[in-house]
């Protein structure tokens, strides 16, 4: 399990889409920024990508690098002189409704140069294997620095590592503490059976066509959920590994309740969503 808890933890979660220029560059389809256009470019992707057999709509799991990050929320949980903890949600674009922010470049690179700054221990759930490799895959296809993110030690003990999450403690990846091959549960699994919110009306499947849509605001706060459901889940997985007391995971519990409720005061009410279903769950399970 975990054996170690740095002082600044970032609980996150990565939303993407096909990324139309791939469709257009690989498969030829004429350029054009309007949904039929795009819609076509995705399309070209999957097709390309489903098998003999499956259905004509099928829309196949794409290769990281063909797709677009269009939104990255996580918990920022940083422990301050003194002992105390500090959790604060964040979320880009920072506005979903301001293209010059909402572009893939602009999110990266908002990612990279805080991550390089702070250094946090990274937290998800198939992280390893998906969020982390097309945040490097599609920095690389936009021709971007690392900026300290990228920075490698000798050796897995010299420092912080976010690529090698087998002998690195800054690569946490929850599927791979709480399972290997066929017996790792799925986020929605594992959090609802703990009495933790998992997917709330919306599912990764649901992204592409909200982007269609123009429903970008929307992803975000879809992703906003990820995040919180996966930091409670840390906090969870870390008290199991004696990285947190009884009395501090209690505490931890208490901050994300805090924060729900100052994020939903400060006008994010679709978060009330998040706390009505960890309430239900939590009496559901008998943890009330």
């Amino acid at each position: 399990m975990l054996k170690t808890l740095a002082d600044n933890v970032f609980s996150f979660d990565v939303e993407w889409i096909p990324d139309p220029q791939s469709g257009r560059i690989l498969h030829g389809v004429s350029p054009g920024d309007d949904p039929e256009s795009i819609r076509e470019a995705f399309e070209s992707l999957w097709s390309a990508a489903r098998k003999e057999g499956d259905p004509a709509d099928y829309q196949p799991y794409l290769k990281t690098i063909l797709c677009r990050i269009v939104s990255l929320a996580g918990i920022l949980r940083e422990r301050v002189p003194g002992g105390e903890v500090n959790l604060k949600l964040v979320s880009l674009p920072v506005d979903p409704g301001d293209p010059s922010k909402s572009g893939e470049a602009v999110i990266l690179s908002s990612f990279m140069k805080s991550v390089g700054r702070r250094k946090p221990q990274l937290v998800g759930f198939n992280s390893a294997q998906a969020d982390v490799p097309i945040i490097v895959q599609r920095a690389i296809v936009h021709g971007l620095a690392g900026m300290g993110f990228s920075e490698r030690p000798a050796k897995p003990w010299e420092g912080v590592d976010y690529f090698d999450a087998r002998n690195s403690e800054y690569n946490v990846d929850l599927a791979d503490a709480l399972g290997q091959f066929r017996d790792r549960p799925s986020l929605h699994q594992a959090a609802t059976l703990s009495g933790i919110p998992g997917k709330i009306e919306v599912s990764g499947d649901s992204v592409a066509e909200m982007w269609l849509q123009g429903k970008l605001r929307e992803i975000v706060a879809y992703n906003e959920f990820d995040a919180f459901t996966t930091h409670l889940l840390w906090a969870r997985v870390a008290h199991f590994s004696g990285l947190l007391g009884s009395e501090q995971y209690e505490r931890e519990q208490e901050l994300v309740r805090l924060l729900l409720e100052e994020e939903i005061s400060a006008g994010k009410t679709h978060l009330e969503k998040f706390v009505a279903e960890w309430d239900r769950l939590l009496e559901l399970t008998g943890q009330s």
